[in-house]
């Protein structure tokens, strides 16, 4: 997996004004996209979230005993086309598993069925996409190529460079890509995936770590016991 420039979608370098910092994987960048709707989602009571988790490893862990996944909202097709467009936002790699491994798709489902106001840009953004590929490549975007899938998704994944024409895929990328953030760093493989740890005791503990504190431009020999807190230099 590259990790200049990357592109969250395939990997393509950015315009340089658009471009995450040097060293940042896609998988990083998608992360730091999904900062807000992942916010959003943890916001909820714990009762719906626990709701969300246990029906998507349901639906995973009866997959893995040979039972298809059965959607409520999304057609075949369209669970298809949702599955390869996730997966192509959070591919898997070395790190994790990917956006279908974590259960994305069926997390998806069961978001458009328990808040319905996501049906209004899901199924048209489907069909958008779906167009575009009949349109240019003749088939649609589920038996594209990956490179043609590629450039369909290149044209829409960054809205500053977006042109007019494209506008409706824009919009439905932008919120098919943080539904994904979503539901991947919100399962079990993504809370794995952030290293998270919970709260652990911390046997010894020898304060800030110097090279952290000259990057801060702070110093212990400053420290405000007043306001309990570092100051600058």
């Amino acid at each position: 997996m590259s990790n200049d420039n990357e592109n969250p979608v395939q990997g393509a370098p950015l315009p340089e004004d658009e471009a995450p910092a040097k060293d940042m994987s896609r998988r990083d960048a998608v992360q730091l996209l999904a900062a807000l709707p992942v916010a959003a989602f943890l916001s909820w009571p714990t009762a719906e979230q626990e709701k969300a988790r246990r029906f998507v490893d349901n639906a995973l862990r009866s997959a893995a005993d040979g039972t298809p996944f059965a959607p409520k909202f999304f057609t075949p097709a369209e669970l298809r086309t949702a599955r390869i467009l996730a997966d192509m936002i959070i591919p898997r790699d070395e790190r994790s598993g990917s956006a279908s491994d974590a259960g994305v798709p069926e997390f998806m489902d069961f978001m458009m069925i328990d808040r319905p106001n996501g049906q209004q840009w899901m199924r048209p953004g489907l069909a958008w996409i779906d167009a575009q590929s009949n349109t240019r490549f003749g088939k649609p975007f589920a038996d594209a190529t990956e490179p043609q899938r590629e450039a369909i998704l290149n044209d829409i994944a960054w809205p500053a460079r977006a042109t007019a024409a494209v506008t409706d895929g824009v919009n439905f990328f932008n919120r098919f890509r943080d539904l994904t953030s979503s539901g991947f760093w919100s399962s079990r493989i993504g809370v794995k995936d952030l290293k998270y740890e919970g709260n652990l005791f911390a046997s010894d503990w020898a304060g800030c770590p110097p090279a952290a504190l000259s990057k801060l431009g702070v110093t212990y020999a400053k420290f405000d016991r007043k306001k309990l807190r570092l100051t600058p230099d």
